[in-house]
């Protein structure tokens, strides 16, 4: 006899509830694997975690893992980050869409399987979480309107480059004023004839009381925005243009008052089930 699952149990869940493609909500994680450790880091997480701990969960429908070498490193900024201290911590980064309405529902299962896997010593430690929040949806702008990948398909479309942007507003009505002027205003203008496909906007939540120890609690949650940007080509090819300190976004959002950047970080695709690039991580 097999171990009793309480199969019967997931018919029930199945016929309540919503279950909508849209990305209501999304994991978005940077992590640093201590010096010494980042083969056995990144083995550990592609070929166990990101599927236990994460793909396999109920209402966490798509994922991606994206990682910054040392050259991409190096171009992030500012250099006194409010998120990474320093500002080149955190050379890995995993984004997963959750099902619009299933944010509690999905953090029911997470604590609980996170609280198994620790117990099954399937958790690895040498690691520090830099930037790790779940996070409500809150935008999505396209630079080609209709036509393309939908957000839905951002984590599966083979997108060469993302950048993540982290703005700070001044207060929680500062915030609301700054994401209407990003949606209306300044992101359809930069968008347009960019090699940036759409940006995604989001709003950290706060991490429930019974997280696991090694994740802080997320800050800013009244007052901060997280930007994805999802490019068509490398970054490095498009930084000068795109996101340098002369053409980015930091200084539309400083002239309106509203707020302030604290981090801009590039980041490239990892190849599932490879070492790529894990040792230009130094």
């Amino acid at each position: 006899m097999g171990e009793d699952t309480r199969s019967a149990v997931y018919a029930e869940l199945a016929a309540v509830g919503p279950y909508g493609v849209r990305p209501g909500h999304a994991l978005i994680t940077m992590v640093e694997p201590h010096p010494g450790h980042e083969y056995a880091y990144n083995r550990w997480y592609e070929d166990d975690h990101y599927y236990a701990g994460a793909m396999a969960m109920p209402w966490m429908y798509a994922g991606r893992r994206w990682v910054a070498t040392r050259e991409l490193q190096l171009l992030r900024r500012p250099e006194k980050s409010a998120v990474a201290q320093p500002v080149t911590a955190g050379c890995y980064l995993s984004v997963y869409w959750i099902t619009d309405g299933r944010y509690d529902d999905h953090m029911t299962w997470t604590v609980a399987i996170n609280k198994r896997l620790n117990r099954d010593g399937r958790v690895y430690r040498d690691r520090t979480h830099v930037f790790t929040s779940f996070q409500d949806h809150a935008a999505t702008v396209y630079r080609d309107g209709a036509a393309g990948p939908r957000d839905c398909h951002a984590l599966d479309h083979p997108y060469a480059g993302l950048v993540v942007e982290v703005l700070d507003a001044e207060g929680p009505g500062q915030r609301a004023e700054l994401l209407e002027w990003l949606r209306a205003r300044e992101l359809p203008r930069r968008l347009a004839g960019s090699p940036a496909a759409m940006v995604t906007v989001f709003r950290p939540t706060p991490l429930p009381g019974d997280r696991m120890s090694y994740v802080k609690q997320v800050e800013g949650v009244d007052t901060r925005l997280t930007l994805l940007w999802f490019l068509e080509a490398d970054p490095r090819e498009c930084w000068e243009a795109c996101f340098s300190p002369d053409a980015g976004l930091e200084t539309a959002v400083a002239d309106t008052g509203l707020g302030r950047m604290e981090l801009v970080a590039p980041f490239i695709p990892t190849v599932p089930g490879t070492d790529r690039y894990v040792d230009e991580l130094r």
